[in-house]
């Protein structure tokens, strides 16, 4: 009974823990342009100056970049599980549960990181536009958050407008 629990428990983490990876994960196409379709939609919101481009450009490309790495070492993590499970290897199964927690934790950190970086670029009155901006969607401090890699200007979908 406590093995069927636990076997359980660690499911439902591991599940929670796929489901988060997949909205972090990076976005298709090449990072640059994405990076630049965000820099813009930021700059035509925050009115950005060139330098504050120049700084937001070199934050987001270092990050884009630690995020990819991150996400394809969680990929292996999740195929180790994934064979683990099928040859019932309960050893293997908390290697891959931890490994998949560790590196969840470094991509929110990696994440958040990034996100504190732009908005200490940002002058008082932009971080309040940011602030307005980012709570107006939904987004302060999540996934996409403050200046998030995945270039949302709305609302999340499955998330009711706060407007």
């Amino acid at each position: 009974m406590k093995n069927t629990v636990r076997s359980i428990a660690i499911i439902l983490a591991l599940a929670a823990s796929f489901v988060f990876a997949q909205q972090m994960a990076p976005p298709h196409g090449d990072p640059a342009t994405h990076i630049q379709h965000h820099l813009a939609m930021l700059t035509k919101h925050l009115d950005l100056t060139a330098a504050q481009q120049q700084q937001a450009t070199t934050i987001f490309t270092n990050a884009a970049s630690a995020q990819t790495t991150l996400h394809a070492s969680l990929k292996t993590a999740h195929d180790g599980l994934s064979s683990a499970i099928k040859n019932n290897d309960t050893a293997g199964i908390d290697q891959a549960a931890a490994t998949i927690g560790n590196l969840t934790a470094q991509m929110i950190s990696s994440h958040a990181k990034s996100q504190a970086a732009f908005f200490q670029i940002l002058t008082p009155d932009q971080q309040t536009k940011m602030t307005q901006f980012e709570s107006q969607h939904q987004h302060f401090g999540g996934p996409e958050g403050m200046g998030g890699f995945h270039g949302h200007s709305g609302p999340r979908s499955g998330k009711p407008s706060a407007e």
